[in-house]
């Protein structure tokens, strides 16, 4: 499985942002999906999952309320919808994939990030 992110770029505070992440491969549907983020200095954390079928939505207590995670498994790609952007949220953001097609994992296949600058 090849992923691959896309959207980042440099955002005011309180701004927002779209991230999209295209997977090859047939099977993406059955797949769980996350975003993950690592921030200059920190360890990378957890961000947003997302079940095989969309029905299931997992996100860490920062992001809850202001990021949505979605995916469209006709397209092989899934989305983070970042909103009320914080300078705390700057970080490289990577998209990964779940062989168990869960939501929390575990993450086996991992893309290349893209970074967000959030600016105050």
């Amino acid at each position: 499985v090849q992923l691959q992110a896309s959207g980042g770029g440099l955002v005011q505070a309180g701004g927002s942002l779209g991230l999209s992440c295209a997977a090859s491969g047939r099977a993406f549907s059955r797949y769980g999906m996350g975003w993950f983020r690592q921030a200059p200095g920190k360890e990378r954390e957890f961000v947003a999952g997302i079940g095989w079928s969309g029905g299931r939505k997992y996100y860490s207590d920062s992001v809850k309320g202001r990021f949505t995670i979605s995916r469209d498994n006709a397209k092989n790609t899934v989305y983070l919808q970042m909103n009320n952007l914080r300078p705390e949220d700057t970080a490289d953001y990577y998209c990964a994939a779940a062989l168990s097609g869960r939501e929390t994992g575990p993450y086996d296949y991992w893309g290349q990030g893209t970074l967000v600058t959030v600016s105050s």
